[in-house]
């Protein structure tokens, strides 16, 4: 118990150090580039930017944070010779091992639910939103879709204000045109999209000369796409890969009742749930190739092809998560596949180490 709390206090430490090095260091970098950009903005956009930009930093480097968090706190423990004094005391290399392995996973299990937090998840949208249109949540214009057999379009949607412009909704029947919907406004009420008044213009079956020609009728209160938050819909059919972990779900369970292709929401959660547990799996590779002692390791050769595998790792990684969001190869292979080896590379160095000491 007081090696677990030691290692864990030093692993702690040295990962906060690192994470938030790396997340001044970009953010700084990010803000010299873009200061120009912002110069229109007010100070309040400002710090509003830097903040959502360092919840962007986060989201992308805390895993490395956490793997160098676990190289730095091993050099300390072999150069003040504290790892030497836990073996010489009985504790195993898996004993050492465990408290990295535990803090890590509970880090990365907060830092997937952080996901469900639209300001940590949407950050990079956020961001660049507001260096570009000085607000960080821009509309979205000439949104064009289909729903239950309808076809929908807008002009313009406002997410934060959850309403639309100029609404057309157009219904077909065997691949000929029925129905049209023209609003100029909708808004987003219990579940569904309201419209106040609506004129709908129906055209007749009979399309000759003697037919009564098209019928415009005025509608009051209607409502139409069930289900369909503002920023599901902005986030879906804008091809958009940053969700919240609850828009992504009711995304996938709505749009496959629709039949509609969910390759995007799909890789968006494997990135969520799946993505950061490489860092548990490689913290466990590497600490089985470092000596215990430091008579037996070159510290700066080992310190360097650590860093060297982490970032290769974690950029093979983050390349296959970009093919997979752009449907270049499928979710299951960019993201799930590297995981799991990874995880059986883990798995196969945990069980082997146990069984030398059994």
């Amino acid at each position: 118990m007081l090696a677990f709390r030691y290692i864990s206090w030093h692993y702690i430490k040295y990962f906060l150090i690192i994470l938030i090095a790396l997340v001044l260091f970009v953010v700084g970098f990010d803000y010299m580039g873009s200061a120009q950009d912002l110069s229109k903005s007010s100070a309040n956009l400002i710090l509003i930017y830097l903040v959502y930009k360092s919840f962007s930093a986060i989201d992308i480097l805390l895993p490395i944070a956490l793997v160098f968090g676990m190289i730095s706190t091993k050099i300390y423990l072999i150069r003040s010779n504290a790892l030497v004094s836990f073996f010489s005391l009985g504790y195993s290399r898996v004993d050492v091992l465990r408290p990295f392995v535990l803090v890590s996973t509970a880090v990365i299990v907060l830092f997937i639910a952080l996901h469900a937090w639209s300001n940590f998840a949407r950050a990079e949208e956020f961001s660049r939103n507001i260096k570009k249109n000085s607000q960080y949540l821009s509309p979205t214009r000439d949104l064009f879709f289909a729903y239950k057999g309808k076809y929908i379009y807008f002009s313009k949607l406002l997410p934060l204000q959850e309403t639309a412009k100029n609404i057309r909704v157009f219904s077909v029947t065997n691949e000929s045109l029925k129905e049209v919907v023209v609003a100029k406004s909708a808004r987003y009420i219990d579940n569904y999209w309201f419209i106040r008044q609506a004129d709908i213009i129906t055209k007749p079956d009979d399309l000759s000369l003697a037919s009564p020609g098209i019928k415009v009728t005025k509608a009051k209160d209607l409502k139409i796409l069930e289900g369909f938050r503002p920023k599901m819909l902005d986030q879906v059919y804008e091809g958009k890969v940053n969700f919240t972990i609850i828009d992504a779900v009711d995304a996938m369970l709505l749009l496959n009742k629709q039949n509609i292709n969910t390759d995007n929401i799909k890789s968006a959660l494997y990135k969520i749930f799946i993505y950061p547990f490489f860092v548990p799996c490689l913290i466990v590779i590497i600490f089985f190739f470092v000596p215990m002692s430091v008579r037996f390791l070159n510290v700066s050769l080992f310190t360097f092809g650590a860093i060297l595998a982490t970032l290769l790792t974690w950029g093979i990684l983050f390349f296959l998560i970009k093919l997979a969001n752009n449907k270049v190869i499928p979710s299951e292979v960019g993201i799930v596949l590297p995981v799991a080896i990874l995880a059986l590379l883990a798995f196969f160095q945990w069980y082997r180490h146990r069984t030398l000491l059994s």
